[in-house]
């Protein structure tokens, strides 16, 4: 069985409405997908409807971006959340406001460099999208000015530079907290991705694990093999869930469907565990 536990659509930072999505992991051969987008589960209904047609099983599920008091960025997975959970729910509403108010100041900041306007960036953004960095990307590969994200990113949007603003974004133990209490399973997303930024020490760790983390990601193309074996190591110890994915956005990544996969044991402990809303199965998926 193929497993991949991380996607995107346009719902957030992804290229393809959530049933393309569901449509492109069935053609990848997948049997499993999880659809996470950034602080949002607006895309769980098309995608469960497409699921129902096109033979793979949705894990419907979520993205948080958190940030430590030292200012390190520490991406959650929930799987299997109550998306109505109310402090849940405010909590990420809180953050989505913060990086809309984010995302116009930086475009002002771009604006006095490069020929950028708000209206450019929002013509990238699909309607009740979570918007983001990577939509200010599109709008300057539009422009020219970069050739797509990943130069973008390197470059004009790294967080070293004077067009980079932080966000609101919650503590990672308190959103951990908040999954659990919302019947979610918290993974923690490509914890050892040097390449995007700083990375978290042992006491970040220790307090989200205290917190109620069941999971670390860990077969992801941005950990370092020497990170894997860190994080094997503390999963091991901490008898943690290891997963695998691929962190799909369709065009707006190199990252391709399936080049990472979970196991059908550890996809199995996420079901037993999570009890906020179910995996949507074709009939073909059944038990």
């Amino acid at each position: 069985m193929r497993i991949d536990l991380h996607a995107h659509s346009n719902v957030s930072d992804g290229t393809e409405p959530p049933a393309d999505v569901m449509a492109s992991a069935a053609r990848a051969g997948l049997d499993v997908i999880a659809l996470t987008d950034h602080d949002s589960t607006d895309g769980w209904e098309e995608a469960s409807r497409t699921a129902l047609k096109c033979g793979v099983a949705l894990v419907p599920g979520m993205e948080i971006s958190c940030r430590t008091a030292e200012g390190i960025s520490v991406h959650l997975l929930s799987y299997l959340h109550d998306p109505s959970h109310t402090g849940l729910l405010e909590e990420i509403t809180k953050a989505k406001d913060a990086r809309l108010t984010r995302a116009e100041r930086m475009v002002t900041l771009l604006a006095e460099d490069y020929p950028l306007s708000w209206d450019d960036v929002i013509h990238h953004v699909a309607p009740g999208a979570t918007l983001g960095r990577p939509h200010i990307a599109d709008a300057l590969v539009a422009a020219g000015v970069v050739a797509d994200r990943s130069e973008a990113f390197a470059s004009i949007l790294t967080s070293h530079s004077r067009y980079f603003v932080q966000h609101y974004a919650p503590d990672p133990a308190l959103a951990v907290e908040l999954v659990r209490a919302a019947g979610g399973v918290p993974v923690f997303a490509h914890p050892v991705a040097s390449a995007r930024g700083r990375i978290v020490g042992e006491r970040t760790y220790r307090e989200m694990i205290d917190a109620g983390l069941l999971g670390l990601e860990i077969e992801h193309r941005d950990n370092p093999e020497e990170g894997r074996d860190f994080l094997r190591g503390l999963a091991a110890e901490h008898e943690l869930l290891v997963t695998g994915s691929s962190d799909y956005h369709g065009a707006g990544k190199p990252n391709r469907l399936g080049e990472n996969l979970t196991a059908p044991e550890v996809l199995a402990r996420i079901e037993d565990l999570g009890t906020g809303t179910p995996i949507v199965r074709p009939p073909s998926r059944r038990p």
